[in-house]
């Protein structure tokens, strides 16, 4: 059953990217505001073929700046779920199968690390987002982690590009839980939810085995308030950072410690 699970769950991802390639065509989106929403449909449309869901804790960021801790693609797919929005991603993505394609139409802003032309072309981009008003989402920890610490040492550059344009930075903590069902299977969020060592395609074909899954994303009720000392050096403005998602953090969910065999 997990294998014909798999093979109609990615066939359903198929279709869904064939339908928003062909609407994407149709409407032909100009402005990033039309991009982002087209995203956002594309990111329900994905959970909903996977039977995942989620809930929020907190008020969603309207705009400004949005960071979160980062465990798995999903959380990209419920960031844009949850409302339209910019987000910043590594250049890598974009010379990735489909996704990168998608990723340029939906206004996906690329950084390249450690080269200084594609700095300022984030912040450029970034501020676009930020002028449309929409939030702008992007992972300070730079790759994703398997959940044994709540959230990995942080990347200052965004963030100090975000408070040099003097917009709010809101932090959230992403937490998944999976259905009892797939407890009972010997399924843990840490080997088969968060990404590590897995390469994309492997994950995909590990996750749409899963029965259900359940996000819940806990967003902070204030933007984060840097000192005088993080805004002059973008290393303590991190660390600040890092604190007010640590204080967001709900334990990592444990298996089950008696599982069953399907």
């Amino acid at each position: 059953m997990s294998f014909l699970r798999k093979i109609y769950r990615i066939l359903a991802v198929g279709a869904i990217f064939t339908y928003s390639s062909v609407e994407v065509f149709i409407l032909r989106p100009r402005t990033r505001a039309q991009r982002a929403a087209w995203l956002s449909r594309i990111g329900n449309r994905l959970l909903r073929s996977q039977n995942v869901t989620f809930t929020t804790v907190g008020p969603v960021p309207s705009h400004g700046a949005v960071i979160t801790n980062h465990l798995t693609f999903v959380d990209i797919l419920v960031h844009a779920a949850m409302r339209p929005c910019v987000f910043v991603s590594k250049i890598e993505l974009r010379s990735t199968p489909g996704l990168g394609w998608i990723s340029f139409m939906a206004g996906t802003i690329y950084v390249s690390r450690g080269s200084g032309g594609s700095a300022a072309k984030a912040a450029e981009g970034m501020a676009k987002g930020f002028r449309d008003g929409l939030p702008v989402v992007f992972f300070p920890e730079g790759t994703t982690g398997v959940g044994d610490t709540p959230a990995l040492p942080f990347r200052s550059g965004l963030l100090a590009q975000s408070i040099a344009a003097a917009e709010p930075v809101t932090p959230g903590f992403i937490h998944y839980d999976l259905s009892p069902r797939d407890l009972a299977r010997g399924k843990s969020t840490r080997n088969d939810v968060h990404w590590g060592d897995q390469t994309l395609w492997q994950q995909i074909w590990n996750f749409c085995g899963l029965h259900s899954l359940h996000a819940t994303v806990y967003f902070s009720p204030q933007p984060i308030v840097f000192s005088p000392a993080a805004i002059e050096n973008r290393k303590i403005a991190a660390e600040e950072a890092r604190n007010a998602i640590l204080t967001l953090a709900v334990p990592l969910q444990q298996p089950s410690p008696t599982p069953q065999v399907p």
